[in-house]
């Protein structure tokens, strides 16, 4: 769960991916609920970049970097691209407050419904770790941002 009131960009929203990556399994799904966020980029030059680029893993983002004098100058965006992807070991499910479908999906996420999420998730009544429901079991966590989450089995 990413605070509203912290959280407007998957810029800074995507810690939830990199800071959650070492725990997620191979074939996994994280699902990102981010009511706030409405942009891409923290300012509208990065967030046009993310639009046309996507987070599409290091590869092919190192490609588009050669190719393109546009992500050539801006290196943070072309860091961002690539901590910002799973590399295809697990699916992101994004759940923002103002940003659409087509949005989302059209830069590597699938795309759920803020409201539909938080009512199957209460966020303010989950407490941090193991829950089952009709899906199955999740793995909740508060604050992704903080701290570096991992499974003990990734640290041997």
């Amino acid at each position: 769960y990413m605070e509203p009131e912290e959280y407007h960009s998957t810029w800074v929203a995507n810690k939830a991916i990199y800071r959650t990556r070492m725990a997620m399994a191979d074939g996994g799904k994280l699902t990102i609920i981010a009511p706030g966020v409405s942009r891409f980029g923290e300012d509208d030059k990065v967030s046009a970049l993310i639009e046309k680029y996507g987070y599409l893993g290091t590869e092919r983002t190192m490609k588009s970097m050669e190719e393109n004098p546009e992500l050539q100058e801006n290196l943070s965006a072309v860091s961002h691209l690539i901590h910002g992807s799973t590399e295809g070991r697990f699916d992101v499910t994004y759940c923002p407050g103002h940003l659409s479908e087509e949005q989302i999906e059209a830069v590597g996420f699938q795309y759920e419904d803020v409201n539909e999420v938080s009512q199957r998730y209460n966020v303010d009544q989950l407490m941090d770790g193991w829950h089952e429901d009709e899906e199955g079991e999740f793995y909740f966590i508060s604050k992704p941002a903080l701290g570096l989450w991992t499974v003990e089995s990734r640290l041997r």
